[in-house]
Formats: C-alpha cells, structure tokens, sequence
C-alpha cells in the first residue's frame, strides 16, 4: 500500500488551487467526477489534458508549465506509463506537491517517477483516492475509508 502520511495529505488538500492532470473528456469518466467534486468542496481545479479546449467550463491547458497563474499542486490521473513524464513536468513547473492516483496497475515507469520525486524532496503521494479524505463526502468513500482503517491500510 502506499506510504504517505496523513499530514501530507492534509498539506496537498490545503492547496485551494490545483491542477488535475488527465482529467479525461469523457463526462462520465471517474477523473471527471473526481474534478467536479474538487470543484464543489470549494477548490479552484485546473483540468490538464493535451486534447481537450474545457472541462466542466473551465479552460483545459495542455501542460503542467502552460497552467497561469501556476500551481503549487498537482493530482496525476494519468496511465502509469506516463507517470515520469508528467512528474518531470510538475518539477519544471516547481510544483512541490503530487498526487498520483493508481486505480489499478502499477509499472516500472511509475516507480521511477515516485523515485525521482522522492530524491528532489517532493511531496508525493502515492495511490489513495482523493475522494476519502475530504471533509464532507458519499458514503461509499466514507465506507471506503473506514475500512482501510479497519484493515491498518489508512495513512497516519
């Protein structure tokens, strides 16, 4: 499991803007809810995705470095393959927090993205979805996180 601390997390969810890298065209993608409820607690969200003009009303850029003003955090919903390439960009940008979320898979790629962060003193977070952490959420991620906490699998 992944092993970020809770006051990273805490930290990260401090940052009112942030930028959402692969948040997807597809209404009814998960990233696509994920953002429209950053944007409901109260977050300024940035939708990063080469392909597309706007998200949810919101101007998308195609980079990390395009985003103005920038950003001091980032969420990476990308495909592990690249993961190492959005973290490079996030550095460039001198984003000093990243999330990256991981549905499913994991890859040698995203490992060393995790590795190149870590040995630039970054904030990474690794895994966890954003959904458990919030303030006020559904109760499935309510349940989620009770059972990671049942289980010793929720960050301290």
């Amino acid at each position: 499991m992944p092993d970020a601390a809770l006051d990273d997390i805490t930290e990260f969810l401090k940052c009112r803007r942030l930028a959402i890298v692969g948040v997807s065209r597809n209404p009814r993608d998960f990233s696509r809810a994920l953002f429209r409820e950053f944007v409901a607690q109260g977050y300024d969200a940035v939708p990063v995705n080469p392909k597309a003009e706007e998200v949810e009303g919101r101007r998308c850029f195609a980079r990390i470095g395009d985003v103005t003003p920038p950003i001091s955090a980032a969420l990476l919903m990308t495909p592990p393959a690249t993961a190492e390439q959005n973290v490079h960009e996030c550095v460039e940008a001198d984003v000093k927090r990243i999330w990256v979320y991981k549905a499913v898979s994991d890859s040698t790629m995203r490992e060393r993205a995790l590795d190149f962060c870590r040995k630039r003193g970054l904030v990474m977070i690794d895994g966890y979805c954003p959904f458990m952490f919030f303030p006020k959420t559904g109760f499935i991620h309510r349940v989620h996180r009770f059972f990671m906490q049942l289980a010793g699998s929720y960050p301290l």
